[in-house]
């Protein structure tokens, strides 16, 4: 077959957006447009009633309490409220211990490193080969005074899923708070998520098949105890006072849609990505790629590879007019450093310097896979 056009593959930066989800966002931004603050006028009612409807849909996605969904810009924000909203509790309670991972997005690895330059102690556990924390190793780093432990639920890089189940397993009689960054599984990975032991879930609605500028993090509640975090923004209230600023009520009500998407689709989505997996991978077979992590542990969207011979900065150029892919996560992509998830994991220099990321979806049509692949060969 031939292409006109590019085919899109570089989902774990952005996802695109459902055709539902973005006739729902048009709505609110061009008819129902009150602010869900507004408590004098029917606009606001209506506005109030779909922004908790969206709290509904993502609560129900993670097994959470309305009042457990915060609303907020993405889960960058999220995390850095997770964190560093923590500090202030945990120095006056003695608790200035984190451990978290040397393969965490910059969202979280840059927050926890500023806690560090003020005083608090981390200790950065490295993944094994595979790129997988070994959950023993990592919850051996807990100690009494442990404030936060936070890991990611699946790397942006690599795709490899990380075990926070046994994690949680390991936290239950430790009062540490669990903070997972859930940006490439939330509404993809679901069952994991609902684990009550998990504190504080980060996640975005353009990685969800949502509107950008949009995300939650969740903050549970232990036995009617509120996670102690201060807010980091004032001046409104909004949010139980943990994110002032007025909801962006488009963007709200279109990442609870997708949130109840990703539930209700969830099989059908997986069963794609699945297909698409092995056709891919069987196309690419004869260039003998390195696959980076372990099959079985990584996202069926997902596959960070290095060609034997080849650059990615050259890969990319070949098939750029077949296929948009990337070499690593789209926030640092442009600063050209070498890929820390890579280093972490103890990969070759050549290895590192190959891999490419492609990631797709069940939106993701089938590029030219004889041409791609004719193409890596010259």
């Amino acid at each position: 077959m031939s292409q006109a056009h590019p085919i899109y593959m570089d989902c774990n930066a952005t996802t695109p957006i459902e055709p539902e989800v973005g006739k729902l966002i048009r709505h609110f931004f061009e008819e129902e447009y009150g602010n869900e603050g507004s408590r004098t006028h029917e606009f606001g009612t209506r506005a109030k009633a779909a922004v908790h409807q969206a709290r509904e849909q993502i609560a129900r996605l993670v097994d959470a309490k309305i009042e457990e969904v915060i609303f907020t810009s993405g889960a960058t924000e999220s995390n850095n409220l997770a964190i560093l909203g923590l500090a202030h509790w945990g120095r006056s309670h003695g608790k200035t211990h984190i451990v978290s991972s040397r393969i965490e997005h910059k969202a979280v690895l840059e927050p926890i490193e500023m806690l560090a330059k003020d005083g608090f102690e981390v200790d950065w556990v490295a993944p094994e080969k595979n790129g997988r924390i070994d959950p023993a190793k990592f919850i051996q780093r807990v100690r009494p005074s442990t404030l936060l432990v936070s890991l990611m639920h699946a790397n942006n890089e690599t795709g490899v899923i990380q075990p926070i189940a046994e994690v949680a397993d390991g936290l239950a009689d430790h009062s540490a708070w669990f903070h997972v960054d859930a940006a490439q599984t939330f509404g993809k990975l679901l069952e994991p998520l609902k684990n009550h032991r998990i504190d504080l879930i980060g996640a975005s609605g353009h990685k969800i098949y949502g509107p950008k500028g949009v995300g939650i993090l969740i903050v549970r509640h232990r036995k009617k105890q509120k996670t102690p975090l201060t807010p980091l923004v004032y001046g409104g209230g909004q949010e139980q006072g943990l994110r002032p600023g007025t909801l962006p009520v488009p963007l709200v009500v279109g990442l609870g849609l997708a949130a109840e998407m990703g539930e209700k689709e969830h099989g059908a989505r997986a069963k794609k990505c699945v297909e698409f997996r092995k056709k891919f991978l069987a196309a690419i077979e004869p260039l003998k790629p390195k696959i980076h992590g372990e099959e079985g542990q990584i996202l069926s969207h997902t596959a960070n590879i290095s060609f034997p011979g080849i650059s990615a900065e050259e890969a990319m150029v070949r098939i750029r007019d077949l296929v948009a892919v990337s070499n690593g996560s789209a926030c640092t992509s442009a600063s050209y450093q070498p890929s820390h998830v890579l280093k972490a994991m103890g990969l070759e220099k050549e290895e590192i310097v190959g891999a490419v990321r492609f990631s797709w979806c069940h939106l993701t049509p089938e590029p030219d896979w004889g041409a791609m692949v004719s193409k890596l060969k010259k």
